[in-house]
Parts: structure tokens; C-alpha cells; sequence
């Protein structure tokens, strides 16, 4: 990815002889260094490790039967049957926010665990309560009993602006402490990942271990919340989005007053505003949301809002695309008034409109889509490239639903396992563990790469199942 930054320059004009240099608004600079930052910041910046029990089914078939010459062999095969449960092991970032011990974090790094342990810079180590989480921001708030600790203060995201120098710190790969820095490559992503993506993007180098740490402003304040990256190869390639703090503080107050979620209902089905719709209604650019259909007895039908209705701004707030109507609607206050702003027949008008709360309906759907957007993506390890097997590859290569595993896309020339794993394999198991996503089976081979030996993989290649070894640092 090219950077390109516009070069400094200056005009004059003479106009009767004298010379006018046109004023030119004043930039904050390149900072002298982040070390004032990183020491003031960094004691309140905690790792997160999460334990999950795990229940082995322990009648699983053998691969060998009894009283076979390779009986021997089962347990190395993975049918051990004294195993009764496994523990697996999560690491990830959080942040104090106040003198009470609370801790943002993302939800999917503390999700599904049984312990939660909270550790310092200084070595100090909690174990930390859960007090609420939000997989539809992906946002989770834990607490820990302790006195005298350290906190960061949220800052104003909605002031941040592209270009500005950001700070990330937090434990990648589980390296504590580390400070990465950048500046903010954009704003309002939607990266496809929920009904709220407006994600701060940014250049900082965040990695696995990152998930839930804070991206701090050159003031020292939290304007986000780490949470994404858009890699190929699961490492940092200089793309990363951060939930903004205007909506990660909005969740943690949430999350620690009632222990849930309380979002606004309007009932509204929203259109995408393109330019010739824009221009249609008076417009000179594409902005707010086009009213498809009015839900019946909903807020926004007690309210007067009509289908065909441009909303332009909610509370003030103005909609610069559609696709933010539904983070204004969940932000704003329960059972209160609230002013919309519509344009109706070219005119503009003002409506008031009374948010109910949103019954919680489609956090499930909102948690699949989330694993789906970070686990899919197509991976490539050891010169071996794989894509989940979606309802879209598995129609069009005739593969069963009762199949899981990754699909070979590709194997490079010079790969160890050239000739050897074909375009189509599935693979089912790395190092006698299944594997259901791109990011598993990359995860599993980073592992076993690690140990510098030779890892098993189970392959299903037209139904015949065939053990393949092979080094992944080879």
C-alpha cells in the first residue's frame, strides 16, 4: 500500500505591487517522540488471558481397533480416551478507566472463557470479574478488586481527524507493553463486520494480542479501542480499524450501570442515498438515509416519518451516510423526544420522534457475522492457500455439508507440499486438531512452525482421506 502525502507549498500573488501570502491553517507537527506518552500511559494498559474448559468426548472412535498390531498408536493419533478436557488459552489487551478497577476490552477476546486474569506492566496480576459485553460492537467491560491503580481518560473521537498522529499499546503475540505509532488513515469504515461499523482506520502496527487495547491521541486520552486488521497473512500489513471512543464509552457506561445493552428503536427500513437520488431531492452530494418502508406502531410511525423521507440529521447529529442512522438511533436516549431533521418533497422539516428501547434480537446474528468477517478470510501459510468452506464454495464444488475443513485454493511451485496437496483438498485437521476457518488452520500451522517439526494433515480429497506430514518452516 503507497502512502502519498501532498507536499507543503506556498503561492504569491501580486496584486499592485504588493505581495500577499495567503494564510495557511497551522498543522500539529511531527512529534519529537512518544517516550512522555508511553511512560505516563502504559501502567494502565493491562494483558488479558482468558481458560476455557473444553468437554472431550471421550467414546471417539478410535482409529486403530483393539487388538489391532497398531493399537499403540492410538493415543498418538489423537483417540486418548484418559483425556477428559483441555483448557484453551486467549490473550489480549484491556485498559482501567477508572479508580473502580473497570476494564474495556474487546468481547471476543474474554468470550466463552471460564477465567478471566488480568496482569500489569509492574507484574501485579487479578483475576477479573465480567460485568457485561456487546458483541455487536465487539465490546466488553471487566472488573478487578484493587486500590491505587492506574487509569486512562476517553478522549473526543468525533474530533479526530485524518492525518493525525495516534499511539496503539498494548500486548501482541503477548509481548506486554508494546507501543506502536501512526497516524489516522481514515474515518467511518465499514469493514462488513455489524450494524454499527464506523470504524477509525489507521496505519499502527496492531497484531494478534492487540484485540481490546486503546489508541491514544497525542493528549494522552482513548479515542478507540483496537479491534481489526486487514491482513492476508494474519500479521499487521498497516491496515487496522479501532472502535471510536464515542461509541465504545457509550457501551462500557451501559455495560456497568445495567449489565446490558439499552439501544434506541425508530423503525425505519433505510436506503443507500446514491448522487442521482441526491440530486433529486435538492441535494448537492450524497448524504443521510432514504426511508424504503415505515414499520408499523413503530417510534418513527407515532412520529409522522413517511416513506420516501430523506432523515438528514438525528439529536443534531448529522448523517453523513446511511449506513451511521443506526448507531445514531441505538445512541440516542430512551423514551425521550428526540429531533429529526427530513427533507420531504424537497422541503426541508423537523419532526419529533420518541426512541423506544430495541429488544436485543439479533446479537447471535450480529456474534456469527463478526467470526465469519475475522475468521474467513482466505489465508495463505507454507505456500498453501485456503477459503472457508461458505454455502458459495460449497455449491459450486459439490461439497457436503457434513464436510468441514478448509479448501486448497492453491499451492505454490516451490512449496514443501508442491505436488504433494492439490488445488481442492480439504483439509480437515492440523496436528490431529480439526480446523473450520482460514485463521485456524493458519493458527495451527504458525504453531506448528514455531517447533520447527513436521505437523499431520488430515486431508479429504473426494472422500478418500490421505495423512500428509510436512514442515511448515521448510
Amino acid at each position: 500500500m503507497t502512502l502519498l502525502r501532498s507536499a507543503a507549498f506556498s503561492l504569491i500573488f501580486a496584486v499592485a505591487a504588493v505581495a500577499v501570502t495567503p494564510q495557511i491553517a497551522e498543522a500539529r507537527g511531527t512529534p519529537d517522540g512518544f517516550t512522555d506518552l508511553a511512560k505516563r500511559l502504559s501502567p494502565a494498559v493491562v494483558n488479558i488471558s482468558t481458560a476455557q474448559t473444553i468437554e472431550i468426548d471421550t467414546s471417539e472412535a478410535k482409529p486403530f481397533e483393539e487388538g489391532s498390531p497398531l493399537e499403540r498408536f492410538n493415543d498418538f493419533f489423537g483417540g486418548r480416551a484418559d483425556r477428559d478436557g483441555r483448557v484453551n488459552k486467549a490473550l489480549g489487551s484491556g485498559f482501567v478507566i477508572d479508580d473502580q478497577g473497570h476494564i474495556v476490552t474487546n468481547n471476543h477476546v474474554i468470550e466463552d472463557a471460564d477465567l478471566i486474569e488480568v496482569s500489569f506492566p509492574n507484574g501485579d496480576t487479578y483475576e477479573a470479574a465480567l460485568i457485561g459485553r456487546d458483541p455487536a460492537t465487539d465490546i466488553a467491560v471487566l472488573k478487578i478488586e484493587a486500590e491505587d491503580i492506574p487509569a486512562v481518560p476517553w478522549g473526543d473521537s468525533d474530533a479526530a481527524e485524518v492525518g493525525e498522529w495516534v499511539i496503539a499499546i498494548g500486548n501482541p503475540f503477548g509481548y506486554s507493553g508494546s507501543v506502536a505509532a501512526g497516524i489516522i488513515s481514515a474515518r467511518n469504515r465499514d469493514i462488513s463486520s455489524g450494524a454499527y461499523d464506523d470504524f477509525i482506520q489507521t496505519d499502527v502496527a496492531i497484531n494478534r494480542g492487540n484485540s481490546g487495547g486503546p489508541l491514544f491521541n497525542m493528549d494522552g486520552e482513548v479515542i478507540g479501542v483496537n479491534t481489526a486488521i486487514l491482513s492476508p497473512t494474519g500479521g499487521s500489513v498497516g491496515i487496522s480499524f479501532s472502535v471510536p471512543a464515542e461509541l465504545a464509552q457509550s457501551i462500557a457506561a451501559q455495560l456497568i450501570e445495567f449489565g446490558e445493552t439499552r439501544r434506541g428503536y425508530l423503525g425505519v427500513r433505510p436506503q443507500a442515498v446514491s448522487n442521482a437520488i441526491a440530486r433529486s431531492y435538492g441535494l448537492n452530494k450524497a448524504q443521510g438515509a432514504l426511508v424504503r418502508s415505515v414499520v408499523k406502531d413503530s417510534p418513527a410511525d407515532k412520529g409522522g416519518l413517511q416513506r420516501g423521507d430523506l432523515i438528514l440529521s438525528i439529536g443534531g447529529k448529522p448523517l453523513e451516510a446511511s449506513r451511521l442512522l443506526s448507531r445514531r438511533v441505538a445512541e440516542a436516549e430512551i423514551d425521550k423526544p428526540v429531533k429529526i431533521e427530513i427533507l420531504r418533497k424537497k422541503k426541508r422539516k423537523t419532526l419529533t420522534v420518541t426512541i423506544e428501547r430495541l429488544k436485543e434480537q439479533v446479537t447471535d446474528e450480529e456474534k456469527i457475522r463478526r467470526e465469519v468477517a475475522a475468521g474467513n478470510a482466505e489465508r495463505s501459510v507454507a505456500g498453501i492457500s485456503v477459503e472457508a468452506l461458505s454455502e458459495d464454495v460449497r455449491d459450486r464444488n459439490r461439497i457436503d455439508d457434513d464436510i468441514k475443513g478448509v479448501r486448497v485454493v492453491k499451492v505454490g511451485k516451490r512449496a514443501a507440499a508442491s505436488g504433494k496437496i492439490l488445488k481442492g483438498d480439504i483439509i480437515e485437521e492440523v496436528g490431529f486438531e480439526r480446523v473450520s476457518t482460514p485463521a485456524e488452520f493458519a493458527e495451527a500451522m504458525e504453531a506448528a512452525g514455531e517447533l520447527d517439526e513436521p505437523v499431520t494433515l488430515l486431508i479429504n480429497r473426494g472422500g478418500n482421506y490421505i495423512f500428509y506430514a510436512l514442515n511448515p518452516t521448510s
